[in-house]
């Protein structure tokens, strides 16, 4: 058979696409999991953002394939249903499929007759997807797919949830990178790529989607798996690596394992990304942070959500932020994880969530004071009432959610308001940080990369203050004018098809 499968073009606001472009490692670990004598074809579409329609239309003919699959994140929804009709005008017989966090926690909104799909990959998709290529191209009963919802007439059949994999038996196979047909994968000018080596969490912060998708848990690949993934992607040309895991420092010694046996295949010569809980790093920075340098990490994304206490309650982030053994809590926890990794000269990348249900001015500025004093590179957020999380019902249950096109649930638009502030302003406080900060850190990252600074340090500066003018930053303007252009430029960019 002949398999279609697509990455969605819509990207987050802190991804320009000059800059930073992350291929979709489900796709790449799903082409790599069906059985070896199908033709597989993995198109990110965030590399062509601008190209959408011709590329589909390119690759339908050339592939011509029997079955079309999607990854889809919430705000992606849109775009997802508008690429299944020109699918299926273009190649009426393929069958479409469709997985991702949003097909998995919201399927009753792809099983509609208009939405042209005819099976829901729920959860994890790996195994879950490969018995369904087998049963269609055996024309077998799909009821015993676990994890599968498929078309049945014009109703829909939703098999029992597939239990979450253990990872630890083999039978997810490593990701077939091959498949890839578009290219661009960049970090700052390095070819970038993304490494899996654990799945799940055993928190339960309020944001989370991953808890809602498949339980409180972590499994884990062994390290032998691991090496082999990063050697892959380094022979498809990876300079940079991005570990994807939920939760990677949720086992500190594992971790510390890891990066010693990074260091011992002598991989620590690519540049490493990982998401770290920040009670991890300030727990154990003083001996963990100098081997995560030493293993070629140069930027760490904090989850530090909150600096306040009361935030962080209400995003069940406290344990995240805890420092053990002085009771303290949030921002101290952050500060001694971020001092770990300065002066073991990493990056700290912050997430920041602000907008929570009882922040006022004064709280969010409480958060950007510390951001713009202590991290290099921002990440700051809104809550977004994602389909299952428990922040969606405290939202809706308080009457706080004024947004309710999914588009614009990409984290930094804000479709929620608080108590005390509406939704434009708690976004416009953002956004008039967001500009200057990312000023500070960007000729440390243009310098990593000269020959990059050199072609495109411009539109990395034009992005990052798109509809400011020079009037607005020497005061001659108001600055919610340019506020308003941005907001503009922002949804003309969503536009793909």
């Amino acid at each position: 058979m002949n398999i279609l499968l697509l990455s969605m073009p819509d990207s987050f606001e802190h991804m320009p696409s000059v800059a930073i472009r992350m291929p979709n490692g489900a796709l790449t670990s799903l082409a790599g999991n069906v059985d070896p004598h199908h033709r597989v074809a993995v198109a990110d579409l965030i590399l062509v953002q601008r190209r959408v329609r011709e590329t589909i239309e390119r690759l339908v003919r050339e592939v011509e394939p029997d079955v079309v699959g999607l990854s889809v994140m919430t705000f992606q929804r849109h775009t997802a249903l508008r690429i299944i009709e020109l699918v299926r005008r273009l190649r009426p017989a393929a069958r479409v499929v469709v997985g991702g966090y949003d097909a998995s926690l919201a399927p009753d909104a792809y099983t509609d007759p208009s939405a042209g799909v005819d099976f829901i990959v729920r959860g994890e998709g790996e195994l879950t997807f490969r018995e369904l290529v087998r049963a269609l191209e055996r024309g077998a009963d799909l009821t015993s797919v676990a994890g599968l919802s498929f078309k049945c007439g014009e109703r829909f059949t939703h098999n029992p949830d597939r239990p979450v994999n253990g990872l630890d038996e083999g039978d997810v196979r490593l990701p077939n990178r091959g498949a890839r047909v578009l290219k661009g994968y960049t970090m700052v000018g390095r070819q970038v790529d993304v490494i899996e080596t654990s799945r799940g969490c055993t928190f339960d912060c309020s944001f989370c989607s991953i808890i809602e998708m498949r339980g409180r848990n972590f499994h884990t690949y062994n390290f032998d798996r691991v090496l082999a993934d990063i050697r892959d992607a380094r022979a498809h040309g990876a300079r940079a690596i991005f570990f994807v895991d939920d939760n990677i420092t949720l086992n500190v010694r594992r971790f510390e394992g890891l990066c010693r046996a990074i260091i011992a295949a002598g991989l620590n010569d690519l540049d490493y990304t990982v998401q770290a809980m920040t009670s991890a790093i300030a727990n154990h920075g003083q001996t963990l942070a100098p081997l995560m340098r030493q293993a070629g990490f140069r930027y760490v994304f904090l989850g530090i959500e909150n600096i306040l206490d009361e935030d962080l309650e209400f995003l069940r982030a406290e344990a995240k932020n805890r420092r053990r053994g002085d009771g303290a809590s949030g921002g101290n926890a952050a500060v001694t994880a971020i001092e770990y990794l300065h002066q073991n000269k990493m990056y700290v990348v912050g997430g920041m969530i602000v907008g929570n249900p009882t922040d006022t001015r004064a709280s969010i500025e409480t958060n950007l004071d510390f951001v713009r004093r202590y991290v290099d590179v921002p990440y700051i957020q809104h809550p977004t009432p994602y389909p299952r999380t428990p922040m969606t019902k405290t939202f809706r249950d308080q009457g706080l959610i004024i947004n309710e096109r999914l588009e614009d649930y990409d984290g930094t638009t804000a479709v929620v308001r608080t108590a005390h502030l509406d939704s434009d302003e708690i976004e416009f406080l953002r956004w008039r940080a967001d500009r200057w900060i990312k000023l500070k850190h960007l000729p440390v990252a243009l310098i990593h990369t000269p020959l990059f600074a050199l072609r495109n340090g411009l539109k990395m500066l034009r992005y990052t203050f798109r509809g400011t003018t020079i009037r607005s930053i020497l005061g001659l303007e108001d600055e919610r004018k340019s506020f308003e252009r941005y907001r503009a430029l922002r949804r003309a960019e969503r536009v793909y098809l």
